[in-house]
């Protein structure tokens, strides 16, 4: 079945992929139309987030985000799909990058790095990153349910020097590259919610405490990696520039979960400063203001 669905589904995808910027776009505002304004998707949850965490804000305001934060997930949506087919010129000309010397300059003294990022801005496009830079790229990712898009999207990733390992494949697999000396980079989209059972730290984002992912702070000290953060700014429909921003170059210097805190604090003052830009679909602070051992008491 899952073979019958990608047969049916990829030719379309190709299809959309080939279409110039111009009518891509345009397919974008019609998917806005659907997701947004008819189906409403995740519309609830999306509201309910910006009102948690931007009280001050007024209906109005938060009204005008949702509507800016619908549009740019439609263009996320359609850039996805254009990354089938883009040029790697095409690409590298939409997606540029302030200060790449920062990792070249890690690169020359060989270090590997532990690259964080938060679901902000577009990521879809960091790939190109590859052609910047010498060392193997990695970047930890969910593997998806349909196995042959699973392979499609590892396929697209590879012809940028990028791989995707899921998370148990993430330890074994940069701890090999790191018995035999060769220096990567590692990407770690950390903003996601922990397991609240299984979190081992709960810090405060947004203003709120919630359950978080430590896997790059914990790697960094283990495999003595430079942490560095990206952001992603949008300079105007289809163009974006990253700029990087060194956390550490000494993970073990650092408390436990120093590092994590640090991370979200970044990714609280690029969500500040352009929160349409957030992906709010996901319910990020559903156990916020818990603890594990709340959690454990609350499903006993």
């Amino acid at each position: 079945m899952q073979f019958v669905v990608y047969i049916i589904v990829y030719p379309l995808l190709w299809l959309v992929s080939m279409l110039p910027f111009r009518l891509l776009y345009a397919f974008s505002d019609f998917l806005y139309l659907f997701i947004y304004r008819i189906f409403g998707y995740r519309s609830k949850t999306v509201k309910e987030n910006l009102q948690l965490v931007f009280p001050e804000k007024s209906a109005a305001e938060i009204k005008t985000i949702t509507k800016q934060f619908y549009h740019h997930f439609c263009d996320m949506m359609v850039e996805a799909i254009k990354s089938l087919t883009i040029s790697k010129a095409e690409m590298k000309k939409r997606f540029r990058f302030s200060n790449v010397e920062l990792l070249q300059d890690l690169e020359q003294r060989n270090r590997s790095v532990a690259l964080m990022c938060a679901h902000y801005g577009s990521w879809e496009w960091i790939f190109i990153l590859q052609h910047y830079i010498d060392n193997k790229g990695y970047a930890v990712y969910k593997r998806l349910v349909n196995s042959h898009f699973d392979k499609l999207i590892k396929r697209i990733r590879a012809k940028y020097n990028s791989h995707l390992i899921t998370t148990k494949e993430t330890i074994p697999i940069l701890m090999r590259a790191k018995v035999k000396g060769t220096p990567f980079i590692c990407g770690f989209v950390s903003d996601q919610s922990a397991k609240p059972n299984k979190a081992l730290h709960w810090g405060e984002f947004m203003g709120y405490k919630v359950p978080m992912h430590t896997g790059a702070e914990m790697l960094a000290k283990r495999l003595d990696l430079a942490v560095v953060f990206f952001s992603v700014k949008r300079l105007k429909r289809g163009y974006y520039e990253t700029s990087f921003e060194t956390i550490t170059e000494n993970a073990k210097d650092f408390e436990n979960y120093e590092i994590t805190d640090m991370f979200f604090r970044l990714t609280e003052a690029q969500i500040k400063s352009a929160p349409q830009y957030y992906l709010w679909t996901h319910k990020r602070w559903k156990h916020k203001d818990k603890s594990a051992s709340d959690y454990h008491e609350v499903k006993a």
